[in-house]
């Protein structure tokens, strides 16, 4: 009787970074998604607390969103592309200096708990374009420079 060679097979080179890519992806989009929940169901009720008016927190919450859904069919690529995953990270920037200017200016009329609520989402934020530039350079897709 023969029993079977059993082999190790090793993973592709760089398939650690392309799952930290891909599982930050997921994980910003299923974020990003309930946030985006949040701020549309919940926006006459966060508009006193947080002294964010539901005339920014409905058009935030649909574009949340959309955001999300982008981040989703990103992550379902077999390959993630590179100009992709880039092009979310520096969306990811800009949304978190979007959110501390809007916490730390007079554009929106924030309570305390309103500037809170904004630092910690670009906290957030900054975190998943932190994991995803990890990812991105760790996966052995160079960044596009043109």
């Amino acid at each position: 009787m023969t029993v079977p060679a059993m082999t190790a097979q090793r993973p592709a080179a760089g398939s650690a970074a392309s799952d930290l890519l891909r599982t930050s992806l997921r994980i910003d989009a299923w974020s990003t998604a309930v946030f985006g929940v949040v701020m549309l169901v919940g926006s006459e009720w966060l508009s006193g607390p947080l002294g964010l008016p539901t005339s920014w927190s409905v058009p935030f919450g649909v574009a949340m969103l959309g955001g999300a859904a982008a981040l989703a069919l990103i992550a379902g690529y077999p390959r993630i592309p590179s100009r992709l995953a880039a092009i979310v990270v520096v969306g990811n920037t800009l949304s978190c200096a979007a959110m501390l200017v809007l916490a730390f200016t007079s554009v929106i009329p924030l309570t305390g708990l309103g500037t809170a609520f904004m630092v910690v989402g670009a906290l957030v934020v900054a975190v998943f374009a932190e994991l995803e530039l990890i990812g991105l350079r760790r996966s052995g897709n160079a960044v596009p420079t043109s």
